[in-house]
């Protein structure tokens, strides 16, 4: 290399850096040669300064030469696979210090040409759908890549009966951005009864436009996501088999039961004609309204002091039990971020004692994570809350919980569903509800 010239002075390095290119998560190398023209020995300090400091190193950091010998030193550089790290022309300059002369500094500078490189990452959530008609599907992704990008989707389906709707169809990203879109699967016509039919597919994700043959996007060779939605029928099996019953019975109905009804009613009606005197009957007859039992309007049989129509009853209007305790129903509203564990109690009052014979779960976001229900010391149950958005239980005898214990429902969120109203909700939300009897624990 031939150094540039030096000037004049006690100590003056002669230095030189060629430009050099280097793409982000790789290593390229530079040299500078540092000539001692000075009539003394001299150690120089060399520091990178500037935009490209923070990934450049000079090996060896401090060299010592004799006047008029020089030394070639390495300029290393690595810049990280960032989105931080955009492209372009980028200057680099490294400080040479004479520890003698200081004030005799130089700073060469140079260009460094950082290259573009794209990457993208999807996620495609949830994998599995199922549905009458359609699915809904969250596309999230993000631009890993230095430089900007326009996304297209291309989706996948072997026979081509489902139809695919991408929002926002084109997203632009700029380095480190990222996008949700949301995705609908919808088929050409309904299962009305069978089984249910499932319909795998693809989305691939990648930019827009042709790449360069220097740097080919990785999102051209990234697998594409796989995902699947399961038609279910709009009559289940089960109520195939309930219609099949009802037939059954209405032919019964039909066939048995109607014609010995209608037989009964009118041999009852033959009767009742049958029995009333016709207008100039014989004498002795009997009038109409009497019977043959004795007294007008009275019941042979009847006790005294008894109302007609009176019937014994068991129990209260107001909800209270033979045993004197009351209906209860209590309900626990618990509310966790994602990722946080939260629980909700219900105490038994002092005195009493609470029989639980039913508890109705309600997941209505359809959240992800794990639901347990504990009586006292006693666990009940551990629910995935994926797994159902209402679930009840019931007991013929009922689960006794005394004083001043409580009905605990703890939920660990793992992720936060959507609603109804298609946007995912900020945390978790459950429902329990208890029933049964609250009995004084003291008659």
């Amino acid at each position: 290399m031939t150094p540039s010239a030096a000037p004049s002075g006690p100590s003056a390095p002669g230095l030189d850096i060629p430009a050099v290119t280097v793409a982000p998560g790789s290593t390229a190398t530079t040299t500078l040669t540092v000539r001692n023209d000075s009539d003394i020995v001299e150690a120089y300090s060399l520091e990178v300064v500037g935009d490209c400091a923070p990934w450049a190193t000079v090996e060896p950091p401090r060299v010592s030469l004799y006047p008029g010998t020089s030394e070639t030193v390495t300029i290393r550089l690595e810049p990280p696979r960032s989105p931080e790290t955009r492209p372009g022309d980028t200057p680099l300059g490294v400080r040479v210090l004479p520890a003698e002369h200081p004030e005799s500094v130089r700073v060469p500078e140079t260009t460094v040409h950082v290259e573009e490189f794209h990457e993208l990452h999807t996620e495609l959530a949830p994998r599995r759908r199922r549905g009458w008609l359609r699915g809904r599907y969250r596309l999230a992704v993000r631009n890993r890549g230095n430089s900007p990008a326009q996304l297209d989707f291309t989706p996948g389906q072997p026979g081509e009966e489902l139809r695919f709707t991408f929002s926002p169809a084109k997203p632009k990203l700029e380095p480190g951005e990222s996008a949700e879109v949301r995705l609908r699967v919808r088929t050409g016509k309904p299962v009305w009864f069978g089984s249910p039919v499932v319909w795998p597919f693809t989305v691939d994700a990648a930019e827009s436009g042709e790449q360069t043959e220097a740097q080919p996007d990785e999102t051209a060779v990234r697998a594409p996501l796989n995902a699947e939605f399961v038609q279910i029928p709009v009559f289940p099996k089960w109520l195939l088999a309930v219609l099949a019953a009802l037939l059954a019975l209405l032919l019964a109905w039909f066939t048995l039961v109607r014609p010995a009804v209608q037989s009964a009613a009118k041999e009852a009606a033959t009767k009742e004609v049958q029995a009333r005197p016709t207008p100039g009957g014989t004498p002795g007859a009997e009038s109409p309204g009497t019977g043959s039992g004795g007294g007008s309007g009275g019941d042979k049989g009847a006790k005294p002091g008894a109302s007609p129509g009176a019937t014994a009853g068991t129990g209260g209007g107001d909800g209270t039990t033979a045993g004197g305790g009351q209906q209860s129903s209590r309900t626990i509203d618990v509310k966790t971020s994602g990722g946080a564990s939260n629980a909700g109690t219900y105490k038994v009052p002092k005195d009493q004692v609470f029989g639980i014979t039913d508890i109705v779960v309600a997941n209505f976001q359809g959240d992800e994570g794990v639901l347990t229900i504990t009586f006292g010391d006693s666990k009940i149950t551990t629910i995935a809350l994926e797994t159902f958005r209402n679930q009840d239980y019931h007991w013929v005898t009922p689960i006794k919980i005394t004083e001043n214990d409580t009905v605990t429902v703890n939920v660990t969120c793992a992720k936060p569903g959507t609603p109804a109203t298609g946007r995912r909700a900020q945390a978790c939300h459950e429902v329990l509800n208890v029933s049964g009897v609250l009995s004084p624990t003291k008659q």
